[in-house]
């Protein structure tokens, strides 16, 4: 019998002893095997810690607007699986997906592998098989071991560099770098999106032999009133500001846009503002009720929380926090910025992934150092905290945010209201 989609996923799981397998050799035989180690388009691959599927989501939207049929794999999802794999924006369906894991599986003979290089092989065999225009890749994890980078691609782009994964990346930015410049390809433009990258990035660039196109020197941002500009000698562009809220988004969607102008594809002179206006991304800084405000946010390190940090300063309001994380993150880190900023904290215990959940009494201990006893309460799962928030909220502003986990416990709730981005 053939397997529906969600017995798919289930017999993923445990196709590979570990989780997380760090490395090519094996994905790479199988997508020789099934052909798929070149796309007939250019593609353009987007690593970094923060800002990764913002950033894909600008430059599916800015191609689009002109015309060309793209492609997309992000991860992870919230909801729905399918939501890792976009052609011409829409998420393919479960039917596509049964087919490519078929595929895969009867490629693979006695290959093991891991969740995500299944879907990283399902996106490419998608792809391969959808007449697109222009590929766009998120890395997973890394870049230089993660199975995204089996494909040579025609530009990279690298968001910003900052401390997570530690585990598997390295401590510190330099280690971290070096494994985010491993998307990189020798004489082809990788475009690097914060001021100041680390230098094992720019030493990697330079010993390979990479042509780097660098935020604030390559090209710069203006901001004005109503509008930004993006420029670069001998061009410019006017732009709407994002519906995307942190002040990230605007270096994310600059990002997009020198990687497009890289490209060999020619966009049409309305497709930028009409893209970088268009672009939604579920669950940054996503308003997701109005009475109470609730706002949800994907944040879970700590860069991606000084954004955050950002805009609750720009937009100051009384603030209640449903959060929680997984045991692998910075919660010293994420706590200690927003602590001055958040009322009152409701954490939510998450049984799942059990590998890196975090018990009631870690979270005390995690709490305890940070917080008084009389600024946060501890509830045995994320519904059960927000729930408190809700009735607890009194008109203040919730501020759900810790991880993807974290955020479809809420999404998945039955909600009275729930708006748009």
């Amino acid at each position: 019998m053939k397997r529906t989609l969600d017995q798919w996923l289930h017999y993923q799981l445990g196709t590979h002893p570990q989780a997380i397998a760090m490395g090519l050799e094996r994905v790479r035989a199988v997508a020789e095997r099934l052909e798929l180690l070149q796309l007939p388009c250019p593609v353009i691959t987007v690593g970094g810690t923060n800002g990764k599927g913002s950033t894909v989501a600008y430059i599916e939207a800015i191609a689009r607007a002109s015309g060309y049929r793209t492609g997309a794999f992000t991860s992870p999802h919230l909801l729905r699986y399918n939501e890792r794999i976009r052609i011409d924006g829409t998420e393919v369906s479960d039917a596509d997906l049964v087919q490519a894991f078929e595929a895969i599986e009867a490629a693979r003979a006695d290959i093991a592998l891991t969740y995500f290089e299944f879907g990283t092989l399902a996106a490419l065999y998608l792809f391969a098989r959808a007449g697109l225009d222009l590929a766009i890749l998120e890395v997973g994890l890394g870049g230089r071991l993660d199975a995204v980078n089996i494909i040579d691609a025609d530009i990279a782009v690298i968001t910003t560099v900052d401390l997570d994964h530690q585990a598997y990346l390295g401590n510190d930015r330099e280690a971290i770098g070096f494994e985010k410049a491993g998307i990189m390809r020798p004489g082809r433009p990788c475009i690097l999106g914060e001021k100041d990258p680390p230098s094992s990035v720019l030493r990697f660039a330079y010993e390979h032999g990479v042509y780097c196109i660098r935020a604030y020197s390559d090209y710069l941002i203006d901001h004005l009133d109503s509008h930004w500009v993006w420029r670069e000698p001998g061009f410019s562009l006017d732009l709407p500001y994002p519906q995307l809220k942190a002040p990230a988004q605007i270096q994310n969607a600059a990002c997009a846009i020198a990687a497009l102008r890289a490209s060999s594809l020619t966009l049409a002179d309305t497709a930028w503002a009409t893209g970088v206006a268009a672009t939604a991304v579920t669950g940054r800084l996503q308003r997701w009720r109005t009475d109470p405000e609730v706002i949800l946010d994907v944040a879970h390190n700590p860069q991606s929380v000084a954004q955050l940090v950002a805009w609750l300063k720009v937009d100051p309001k009384p603030t209640l926090a449903v959060f929680s994380a997984l045991k692998d993150k910075d919660i010293a880190g994420m706590l200690a910025q927003l602590a001055p900023l958040i009322g009152f904290w409701h954490v939510g215990v998450m049984a799942e992934p059990a590998e890196r959940a975090l018990s009631a009494e870690d979270w005390q201990e995690q709490l305890s150092a940070a917080l008084t006893p009389a600024d946060y309460r501890i509830h045995p799962d994320v519904a059960t905290a927000y729930a408190a928030a809700l009735a607890d909220s009194r008109g203040r502003r919730i501020l759900v945010f810790g991880s993807f986990h974290t955020l479809e416990a809420v999404m998945r709730l039955p909600q009275p209201e729930a708006v748009g981005v």
